[in-house]
């Protein structure tokens, strides 16, 4: 069944200036705002410190709460700006020759995303795909953001951990998306599109699942202890 649904999903091919919409998601995704703004404000390798990572968590940690969040606005909006706007410019360029489905809007916020966890200009080094991959749901459905948003609030509150709540969101957005989809509406694409998310997420955490089976996942409202793990 899952084969066959997958066989029959209209996957689009780019053409002409859709590829110049891709590339110019993924070089807008692949902007480290948290590594630039550690660097510009603090003059910190944002690589160096915290865990590593360079996603708005590891700069909240590490910049403080006002410029963690900041950073995560930034890489929220470059995963929005790459369906809403580049996505929008190509369809608007092709005219009559547009994708009928949302399958362009897709591809630009998956190109976002892959240049956020795997940016040029730090060596292919990047964060886990959260912030940007739900801009880039709230540019094509922000139902699916919402629903998932819930999931995240959820787990944090009776988990306080960051990184579980992440991939309990993750792992929601492609059930939402599937329930929403209908006449009138979008149709696999999007699902297939939020699966991936959150299969990259759930693999850009697979450091964190190992902490958690282990007890050593750090939790939120208590202090990191020196040493401990990142």
């Amino acid at each position: 069944m899952l084969l066959a649904t997958l066989a029959a999903t209209p996957f689009h091919v780019p053409q002409g200036v859709e590829w110049l919409a891709l590339l110019a998601s993924y070089l807008l995704g692949a902007v480290p705002f948290g590594w630039v703004l550690a660097r510009l404000l603090k003059g910190v390798d944002l690589r160096q410190h915290g865990s590593g990572n360079i996603g708005a968590t590891n700069a909240m940690r590490v910049l403080g709460k006002p410029l963690g969040l900041f950073a995560f606005a930034l890489d929220f909006a470059k995963g929005w700006v790459a369906p809403a706007l580049f996505a929008a410019a190509a369809r608007d360029s092709l005219g009559e020759l547009a994708p009928a489905s949302q399958s362009l809007e897709v591809l630009c916020g998956a190109a976002a995303v892959l240049g956020h966890v795997f940016p040029v200009y730090l060596g292919f080094r990047g964060g886990k795909a959260v912030a940007t991959g739900c801009g880039a749901i709230v540019a094509i459905d922000p139902l699916i953001f919402v629903f998932g948003g819930l999931v995240w609030l959820l787990c944090l509150f009776t988990l306080r951990m960051v990184s579980a709540a992440s991939m309990a969101m993750a792992i929601a957005f492609p059930i939402v998306a599937w329930q929403r989809m209908g006449p009138g509406g979008y149709g696999w694409e999007v699902v297939w599109g939020t699966a991936a998310l959150a299969a990259l997420v759930l693999w850009r955490h697979r450091a964190n699942v190992g902490r958690i089976l282990a007890g050593t996942e750090p939790k939120t409202g208590r202090r990191r202890v020196a040493g401990s793990a990142k």
